[in-house]
């Protein structure tokens, strides 16, 4: 199938917000005697929904987080956002490259979404066709969040190509029935291929990939 719409995920593949984000989350949690290194969070907590995060950290730490912790944890990232993120090396030379119609969709809040976008000057490229787990309720790895992007779009699943980064989103892809592209590192590609995605290891190599089949 020829691809008519490619579906990006935000975080780790649109903006470089992934030790950003944890980097934050992990001195938060140091505060309440949580002590849990930068990578280790990487790991646990790429591509997932912020109730698992939490259920996570509580579990470790023994006790229940306060109730403000989430709404706190989302104003010190979004600052950090504000002051440091970046695009990810290479997006915007592979989108200027990209002929096709694009759109996001994404674990965080809509408001978390356009501030990384914002920030990274991306949000022009994106702007109304943002697709947030927030607006329907569901979380990947199940397929709802990419189905609803490609209703919304008006293109079939099969015409969908997703950019993903996470193994949950990979999951959520490939359970959609789309083609999936997972941007990683090498030392973590076995980790995507083996749910079925297609690795690479720069945005410059993206729209070949979409190019080709």
């Amino acid at each position: 199938m020829q691809t008519e719409l490619v579906i990006f995920d935000c975080d780790g593949v649109l903006v470089d917000s992934e030790v950003l984000g944890n980097r934050v989350l992990v001195e938060f949690v140091a505060e309440f005697g949580l002590a849990i290194k930068l990578e280790e969070a990487i790991l646990l907590f790429k591509g997932c929904k912020m109730a698992d995060c939490v259920a996570v950290i509580e579990q470790r730490l023994g006790k229940k987080m306060p109730q403000d912790f989430v709404t706190q944890l989302r104003i010190r990232t979004a600052e950090a956002f504000e002051r440091e993120l970046l695009p990810v090396e290479g997006i915007e030379a592979a989108l200027d490259k990209i002929n096709l119609p694009i759109c996001v969709a994404s674990s965080g809040p809509p408001e978390k979404i356009k501030l990384a976008l914002r920030v990274t000057n991306l949000l022009p490229r994106f702007e109304g066709r943002i697709f947030s787990s927030y607006q329907i309720g569901s979380w990947k790895p199940a397929p709802d969040l990419f189905l609803y992007a490609a209703k919304k779009m008006e293109v079939q699943a099969a015409s969908c190509t997703v950019v993903e980064d996470s193994v949950l989103g990979v999951r959520a892809g490939v359970a959609a029935g789309m083609r999936v592209l997972g941007y990683t590192e090498q030392s973590q590609a076995t980790l995507l291929e083996v749910c079925g995605a297609r690795v690479f290891y720069s945005m410059y190599q993206l729209p070949s990939l979409l190019s080709h089949h």
